[in-house]
């Protein structure tokens, strides 16, 4: 797509797994490189970064083979890549041609690295110059400084502490942390200026650690390879989600009221900027922690507090509290970031430019970002990316904001969350859950609701209904358990418009029929059928919203929703309204029959362990009984208005 859309909401709540980290996946591949012995990695991010990385690996002569979803099974070189000529090409991967850089200048080969002309603007020279203090023979083919290079085979040396500047980027003193095991010989690196980023070395030494070479390391100045040591496989391993996409989700709760809870990271992960929820709970956010998860809701007061903070320790999460500083209740500073000059764009322009788009005044310095939010956003603002991911990603909160967002080029989310925005569809689409018991006409009430608003729609029924009939069509007992719940999970359904599809086949009425309508009773109550179709029913979450119609819509499936209505009649009206359905399509009917079938399925619905019926606590109770259908879509709508102003 050339531009997305965002419309205007209002509120955020949910919850997302975090891909993997792209630093700790381009890093474990390299390890796992360089290792003796074949290493697993699980979880690894999938993304262009990743696969610039696995490509140029490839080429090297790595043998990698995929072993299932976003895991590569690594057969280390043990040592030097046995490929010793090559032209690789990096895109615009930092995390994959410097740490390559280094780790190819001690293999003995002669390699060509270049990239997108961004890459070629990204400077390199501070890691040349370390590695030339060894003998390293590597050459610019360009602007000196500045990717493409080339290098050559060289005679090394060892006979002094090589020294590196680390106030530009932390990955050039990472890339001679990685490759110096190589030489086998003890190894010194001092760092003559500030550490930028301190969190990204914490996160090398930790999985160096863990490939068996340790480095020591006297405060953050001076660090020691000792000599012997050589990288060994683990076996398997798994990359932590990423700790800098947690920040686009983390502050999403804050502005947006939450709570939104993402799994991948918590207290104890290895990577640094999980500290922006440390940095968003000085804004006021409500901040909760766990092992492998974050929670963030908004201030108590509703309003993000200005802030003046340091962001030398996580520039990159820095970015997404630049976006949020828009909703802050006064002036906002970001300092010591002038790191972002370097990245994929020139992060402290960029972000000025969009920011001022909103209506922000903005002052920008050398190492400095301060932002003052408008009293409201300008709406309609069409947002540049600079074929940057984090501006694409960042920008995205300022729909919550309540106005309109465009944004342009939102593919380049793709060099490290491909799924980005579907992930942000999963906590900010609005979801409105109707439920109520059997021929409440919360079908064709959610269906009215969901047209007159623009929102899709969801009719969970309709998808129990399709399992009983696959199960039924294949000839799978509905009390199997584990043969229903297969079927579920495999279920070849389609809904085009009106039409229902089972494995291509039109069965929209076949569904309706009262055999399958009491299996999809039976199955519905099978808590590993219900476990597999879990996901596909929040799949159809999409902006701008949806009307999600079923039992555990508002508990189980959506239990943030918004907006939860609780449909229902008596048993005698439902019973006459299904009697005239059937009338209406010639089919032959029996009131006293219908009414002791439904009055046996209330029960039976409301016994049940698993989605029983009830009416949850927080939603809001509709009596159709006197009601007709527009009269009903009429009070459902009433409460969506109410509850869903923006």
């Amino acid at each position: 797509m050339e531009f997305l859309d965002l419309p205007a909401l209002g509120r955020a709540a949910g919850t997302v797994r975090l891909p993997g980290s792209k630093s700790i996946s381009n890093r474990m591949l390299l390890l796992a490189a360089l290792a003796e012995g074949t290493t697993e990695i699980r979880d690894l991010l999938d993304s262009d970064d990743t696969r610039v990385m696995l490509a140029a690996l490839k080429a090297l002569g790595v043998g990698l083979e995929p072993c299932g979803a976003n895991a590569w099974r690594v057969a280390g070189a043990g040592g030097v890549f046995p490929v010793k000529d090559g032209d690789l090409f990096m895109g615009n991967a930092g995390t994959a041609i410097r740490p390559l850089t280094a780790a190819l200048a001690l293999s003995g080969g002669s390699y060509r690295l270049s990239g997108v002309p961004r890459m070629h603007e990204r400077p390199i020279g501070d890691l040349v110059d370390g590695l030339r203090q060894i003998g390293a023979d590597v050459r610019y083919l360009g602007n000196e400084g500045y990717p493409p290079l080339q290098i050559a085979p060289a005679d090394l040396r060892l006979d002094g502490p090589i020294r590196v500047r680390g106030d530009v980027s932390s990955q050039f003193l990472t890339a001679l942390l990685m490759a110096l095991p190589l030489t086998g010989r003890e190894a010194t690196i001092e760092v003559v200026t500030e550490l930028i980023s301190k969190p990204y070395i914490e996160i090398t030494l930790n999985l160096m650690a863990r490939f068996g070479v340790r480095v020591e390391r006297e405060g953050w100045q001076r660090f020691v390879v000792p000599a012997g040591q050589r990288y060994r496989s683990p076996g398997v391993v798994h990359v932590e989600g990423d700790a800098s996409a947690a920040s686009y989700f983390l502050a999403a709760g804050a502005i947006g009221g939450g709570p939104v809870r993402v799994e991948g990271v918590g207290r104890n992960s290895i990577q640094g900027d999980v500290r922006f929820a440390d940095a968003l709970e000085t804004l006021g956010a409500r901040i909760e922690w766990g092992d492998n998860h974050i929670v963030a809701g908004a201030p108590t007061d509703g309003r993000l507090k200005a802030f003046d903070l340091d962001f030398n320790h996580i520039p990159d999460a820095a970015m997404t509290l630049a976006a949020a500083a828009l909703f802050a209740d006064g002036p906002c500073t970001l300092r010591n970031i002038a790191s972002w000059r370097v990245k994929e764009t020139d992060r402290i322009a960029a972000m000025a430019t969009e920011l001022r788009k909103l209506g922000a005044t903005v002052e920008e310095g050398n190492d400095f970002l301060r932002v003052a939010p408008p009293a409201a956003l300008k709406p309609g603002a069409a947002i540049d990316t600079y074929d940057d991911h984090r501006m694409a990603m960042c920008f995205s909160l300022a729909c919550l904001g309540g106005v309109p967002v465009r944004i342009n080029d939102p593919k380049c989310v793709a060099k490290t969350f491909p799924e980005y925005f579907m992930a942000f569809e999963q906590v900010t689409a609005p979801v409105i859950a109707i439920d109520g018991p059997s021929a409440s006409g919360k079908g064709t009430v959610a269906q009215r609701v969901a047209k007159a608003l623009g929102f899709h729609f969801l009719d969970s029924g309709a998808l129990y209904r399709l399992t009983a009939l696959a199960a039924l069509r294949a000839g799978v007992a509905l009390d199997d358990e584990t043969g229903v719940a297969a079927v579920a999970a495999a279920l070849p359904a389609e809904f085009d418009g009106d039409r229902i599809l089972l494995a291509g086949d039109e069965v929209t009425e076949a569904i309706r029929a009262e055999e399958v309508g009491v299996g999809a009773s039976k199955v519905a109550a099978l808590p590993a059928v219900r476990a597999a179709l879990l996901d596909r029913q929040r799949a159809y979450r999409h902006l701008p919203g949806l009307v999600a119609d079923g039992r555990d819509m508002g508990s189980v499936v959506f239990p943030e929703a918004p907006v939860k209505v609780f449909l229902t009649a008596s048993a005698e009206a439902r019973a006459e309204r299904r009697y005239k359905q059937l009338m209406e399509k010639g089919m032959p009917a029996n009131m006293p029959t219908l009414l002791q079938d439904l009055q046996e399925r209330d029960a039976r619905d409301a016994a049940r362990s698993v989605a029983p019926l009830r009416q949850e606590a927080d939603a809001a109770r509709v009596d159709t009984t006197a009601m007709g259908i527009e009269e009903a879509v009429a009070a459902v709508m009433e409460i969506v208005r109410r509850q869903l102003p923006q």
